[in-house]
């Protein structure tokens, strides 16, 4: 037999784990590969410590777009696969191998190098040779089929389904549901015996098994209840974070665009009504599932022992039904107006925090205050109005709930005193059963209403959710190698709503490692160009491409990934200097964000600083200056050398000292990339190797500083409004000078 190709041999444990984990990750690559799909390293996140679980070997493969799931195979297992591709076999040393076919009639299956080509066969491994480096983890991948859970529009059904993955423990809980419901029969039926026999014929010894019988039951009885309470929290911690993270990377997975037309707080109070499904599926539904599974067991019992007051008890469970559906469409009604209310209430806290230093700047507390209560106010009428419409059926039904629990005891009584009751034994203990049957059928009615809450909750939460994603199928697209040639072609674009035109006809192009400048009067596009370029907006006319590669072909995420973006405000996250700039990439090293801050000419700053790179950044970043959370920002961008840079009025907001350093620091970083520099301000653009200038959505001209100055009349005109003070007191700008003067 073949020996076991160097993948998948046992490996030498002093042998670098670096070096395992790439055969891992190459293994998946190829496989991935087989499927037409080429998986980024660049989207894998590893976490600290470099212990790769499966579980982020398995996310890594689903965010190209295939499936994708770890499992733990034996040799029998693995011999009667029949995949549809290769199959990654996780080996004990770390390292991986493909099975690209098993060969039942021999018993072996075949191993491939994931170095190899795929033209290479393999080799033959036996059971015995291959447990001595894997003990069973496999990963398998193969394409979608069909529309998965991911993309499936979000509804109860969608929850519904979510909940089905869980019908084992489902099935364990209805079993002990039913066990507890045949002891629930025993306390009556003991007591029914106790009452027509050992009272009436004193007998000691039958009341001492009786006693002996019931305590047993109440033990068991007791451990059902607590196996059952512990099933039911292990289903509802599994489908609160299962629908949480589904909610959160469908809500990454948002358009910027939707976001932009959206308010925050809008879109925090429709995810927030997520609890209310959950509260739904975990509690009430749930309950009456479990309800209906002792009604199962308990009402033929009742007919066995009083058949005219099970139907009575029955048919008042029916009248509260009737009541409560008939009350229904009003309810319904009313939980939308206050829905919307709440909606607009949450608007006005969330604007409040999130503009609080407007707020207080501008001394905005009386308008947001009186806002706020008039928002309030609505919406407490509409929950009071919402409490009036849920109180009618509910004062409704209360008759009927009373007759349930003691009519029919009147009943009962009536019966027996007419002769038509089995025994007085019986009737107890119906008593004491009804009790636990008009419970449930009380739920089962209300059941409804609940149902029509969930419903309106699951519509407010699916208008955020169900908006198209940004990308359909993440792995699709190609991956060139980008060198920063970029190319616009009779581009036309609209924003969605729109009727005006933001670009019309744009045409331009620039080589490789050029510095382009973009001016214009605001509302010329400039920002419009840059965004079409990150791939935000994808709706244009014409043709865009970098390198000859037109840009709707490329991966989003890889292209994203191939741009650094600094923008006028830039965010900081909460934590440290570190954190903030390797954000993009957890996996870099301190050693790396040192290297990105001293490019970015923050590295003088930050060893100032009390803790250095570990000094701690608040929300708002308010122990931060203006100039210093730009250079945080450009060395976050810088942190992974992105071949094209994009400077969007990067330096507006600046002072002119800090505007200096950033230009001074902005000629080092541009060497060797594409830089696209958005500015109002020329001087900071004089020595671009083009400048383009738009005005009204159309290319005016195309140049260094020195020709446009003389040729383009929009450029020339910008000119001089931004220094005619230096013209007017007989001095030229000199924006290399002061440069200089600041780089020292």
């Amino acid at each position: 037999m073949d020996a076991i190709p160097p993948a998948a041999a046992p490996t030498d444990p002093s042998a670098d784990p670096r070096e395992r984990l790439e055969v891992r990750l190459l293994a998946l690559i190829e496989a991935a590969r087989w499927h037409g799909t080429d998986l980024d390293r660049d989207e894998l996140r590893l976490p600290a410590g470099g212990v790769v679980a499966p579980a982020v070997l398995v996310e890594w493969v689903r965010g190209a777009g295939l499936w994708a799931r770890a499992a733990r195979f034996t040799w029998k297992h693995l011999i009667a696969t029949q995949a549809s591709g290769p199959v990654v076999l996780l080996l004990e040393d770390g390292s991986a191998a493909l099975m690209v076919r098993a060969d039942p009639a021999r018993n072996v299956v075949w191993l491939k190098n994931p170095a190899s080509a795929f033209d290479d066969g393999g080799v033959a491994v036996d059971e015995l040779r291959l447990a001595q480096l894997w003990k069973g983890d496999v990963i398998l991948l193969r394409p979608e089929r069909g529309a998965n859970e991911d993309n499936a529009p979000f509804t109860l059904g969608w929850v519904a389904r979510i909940v089905w993955r869980e019908k084992k423990t489902l099935r364990d809980i209805c079993i002990a549901s039913i066990v507890l419901s045949v002891l629930a029969i025993l306390p009556p039926l003991l007591v029914m015996v106790v009452v027509d026999k050992v009272v009436t014929y004193q007998s000691g010894s039958t009341l001492l098994m009786l006693t002996l019988i019931l305590i047993a039951a109440s033990i068991y009885e007791t451990y059902l209840g607590f196996a059952r309470r512990e099933l039911i929290l292990v289903v509802a911690t599994r489908m609160d974070a299962r629908i949480g993270l589904h909610i959160f990377r469908r809500l990454l997975g948002l358009s910027i665009d939707y976001f932009e037309r959206n308010q925050t707080g809008a879109i925090l109070f429709k995810l927030g009504q997520f609890t209310k499904i959950r509260e739904f599926l975990t509690g009430k539904l749930l309950a009456t599932i479990l309800d209906l599974v002792t009604l199962a067991v308990l009402v033929p019992f009742l007919f066995w022992l009083n058949a005219p007051l099970t139907w009575l008890t029955i048919a008042a469970g029916v009248m509260i039904a009737i009541v409560i559906v008939a009350c229904l469409p009003r309810v319904r009604r009313t939980f939308t107006q206050w829905m919307r209310a709440e909606v607009e209430k949450s608007n006005v806290m969330v604007e409040s925090v999130a503009g609080i230093r407007t707020v207080k700047s501008l001394a905005l507390e009386p308008q947001q205050r009186e806002l706020w209560d008039q928002r309030q106010a609505k919406a407490a009428l509409w929950q009071q109005e919402l409490g009036r419409a849920s109180n009618v059926p509910s004062t409704l039904v209360t008759p009927f709930e009373g007759f349930m629990n003691r009519g029919v005891l009147l009943v009962g009584a009536y019966l027996a005193l007419h002769g038509n009751a089995a025994s007085l034994g019986s009737l107890v203990a119906f008593m004491m059963l009804s009790g636990r049957v008009a419970a449930p059928l009380v739920g089962l009615a209300r059941l409804t209403e609940e149902y029509e809450y969930a419903r309106a909750a699951v519509g407010v939460v699916a208008e955020v959710l169900n908006n198209r994603p940004e990308v359909v199928n993440p792995g699709a697209g190609v991956r060139p190698r980008l060198e920063g040639a970029l190319r616009f072609h009779e581009v036309d674009f609209a924003y969605p709503g729109s009727s005006a035109k933001a670009l019309q006809k744009i045409s331009f192009e620039i080589p490789a490692g050029t510095t382009l400048g973009l001016v214009g009067r605001s509302g010329s596009g400039k920002s419009t160009i840059t965004r079409l370029l990150q791939g935000i907006n994808r709706e244009y006319e014409g043709q865009i491409k970098l390198d000859g590669t037109d840009l709707r072909e490329i991966n989003l995420a890889y292209l994203r990934r191939s741009f650094g973006v600094v923008l006028q405000d830039n965010f900081l996250f909460r934590g440290t200097v570190r954190e903030n700039i390797i954000a993009g990439r957890p996996g870099l090293t301190l050693n790396d964000a040192i290297r990105a801050a001293r490019l970015a000419g923050a590295e003088e700053f930050i060893e100032r600083m009390p803790l250095g790179y570990e000094t701690w950044i608040e929300e708002g970043s308010p122990n931060l200056s203006g100039g210093q959370r730009q250079r945080l920002a450009i060395a976050r961008a810088l942190i992974h050398d992105p071949r094209i840079l994009i400077l969007d009025e990067a330096t507006s907001a600046l002072d002119p000292e800090s505007e200096a350093l950033v230009n001074a620091n902005i000629r080092r970083i541009a060497h060797g990339r594409t830089m696209i520099i958005v500015s109002h301000r020329l001087s900071s653009l004089v020595e671009c190797d083009q400048i383009l200038v738009l005005d009204q959505g159309k290319v005016m001209d195309i140049g260094p500083h020195s020709v446009l100055v003389d040729r383009c009349p929009v450029y020339r005109q910008l000119w001089l409004q931004q220094n005619r003070h230096m013209m007017e007191t007989g001095r030229g700008p000199q924006p290399a000078a002061l440069v200089a003067r600041n780089e020292g």
